[in-house]
Parts: C-alpha cells; structure tokens; sequence
C-alpha cells in the first residue's frame, strides 16, 4: 500500500488551508501552525518548496504569507505531492537496493503503482478539496455558535 509521506500530507493541507483562509489577507505561517498544532519551523520547508514549484506565492511585509499563486481549480493534489517528494529528495536517506530483481521486476512495478497513485491525485483539485472542507465544516475554523432564542 503506498502511504502518502507526512511532508506531502503536510503539503497538502497548508496549500488547502491557505487556498480557504487568504482572503483577503496572505496566511502567515504561524496562523497555518497554530491551525494544525505544528511548529512553524517544520512548515517554512514545505511552503519554501511550494513557491519554488509556483503552488505558492510568498509575500513580504508585516502582514506577508502565503497565498495561492494560481487558482485553485489549477492546482492538484498530485502536483502538490510531487513537490513535496522532491523536496523529500533532499534528506539523507539510506542507499537503495541494486539487483537485478530491483532493476527488472521491483523498481518498475513500483514506478508503475506510483505514477498511478499520482494519476489519481492529478484528478484532484485544491477546489474539490476546499469544496469537501466547506461541506463538511472542517475549515479550521471555530464553529459558528447557534442561538435557539425564539
């Protein structure tokens, strides 16, 4: 089973999150943070990565962030995954497996599963994913308190 990596996840979260909560100003890391209870420190990677690719734009000043650089129906949840990874290519990992088993049968059954798993993400879009959060009322935002005064 191919498990999504907790710095695509996170990815994927903080571009929805700020596609939800830009307007009308950016989203500052600290907000996008205390949102999910992280330290800031481990979202500024994957939001720096996120701009390199275009998913983001940065913007300076005492009331910078983040915002979307394109719109959300322009943004999938596959592109946002491979930024990610990429920057997930950086970290010091251990070295791979060389064989002939790896190269002939393992490695390209593998490549096979991931570029279907990306294909399915590719069909998602930074909007149907807001649309789920607003339908479901999971915005990060406090809920609304109803009054039931008549």
């Amino acid at each position: 089973m191919i498990q999504l990596s907790r710095r695509s996840l996170l990815a994927v979260t903080a571009v929805v999150d700020i596609a939800l909560h830009a307007r009308p100003t950016p989203v500052a890391a600290k907000a996008l943070a205390a949102r999910h209870e992280l330290p800031p420190r481990h979202l500024e990677t994957v939001l720096q990565a996120l701009v390199r690719v275009g998913i983001l734009k940065g913007v300076r000043g005492p009331r910078g962030g983040y915002e979307l650089a394109r719109e959300r129906r322009r943004i999938t949840a596959g592109e946002i995954v491979r930024a990610a990874m990429q920057a997930n290519a950086d970290e010091t990992l251990p070295p791979l497996p060389r064989s002939a088993l790896v190269d002939a049968v393992v490695d390209p059954m593998m490549q096979q599963a991931m570029e279907a798993w990306l294909a399915r993400l590719d069909a998602v879009t930074v909007a149907d994913l807001c649309r789920e959060a607003e339908e479901r009322a999971a915005t990060g935002e406090p809920m609304a308190s109803t009054d039931f005064t008549i």
